[in-house]
């Protein structure tokens, strides 16, 4: 992270991934960019897929942890797995912002593990994550 403390998590849900990509953008642009991506996600109506795992909350997501400007941290849960997706940013040398999208999660029982072959075992996960991260990428450099 760009300086300071960072954000944290909860040392409960074991890693899983990392994904990043390079945004052409300075820092205070990708950090604005990430904030609106996440207020849009979180706002959206609750998906039939959603409502088939029965995600907490509603969205599959809450912010559970800001640090201006450095990362957020968003948590969640559902039949199959608890889950939080950890976003860092940090400045390159050329005055790109890189972000981070770092997965900890816990699948319990037969049924989670089923779950994980079928999101992470597939590649769903990575797919879903890096158009979190190009998403997020668009955003900045259209601002």
């Amino acid at each position: 992270m760009a300086g300071g403390a960072g954000v944290s998590i909860d040392g409960d849900l074991p890693y899983v991934d990392e994904h990043a990509i390079t945004i052409a953008s300075p820092h205070d642009v990708v950090w604005t960019a990430l904030l609106r991506y996440v207020a849009a996600s979180l706002d959206a109506s609750r998906s039939p897929l959603a409502w088939l795992l029965g995600t907490t909350p509603r969205s599959g997501f809450e912010i559970a942890e800001t640090v201006d400007g450095e990362g957020l941290v968003l948590a969640g849960r559902h039949r199959f797995s608890r889950y939080r997706l950890v976003f860092e940013l940090h400045d390159t040398a050329t005055g790109q912002t890189r972000l981070n999208a770092k997965t900890y999660a816990a699948f319990p029982g037969p049924h989670g593990r089923a779950y994980r072959i079928v999101v992470i075992g597939s590649g769903a996960h990575m797919l879903v994550t890096t158009h979190m991260l190009r998403a997020v990428r668009g955003r900045a450099m259209r601002a």
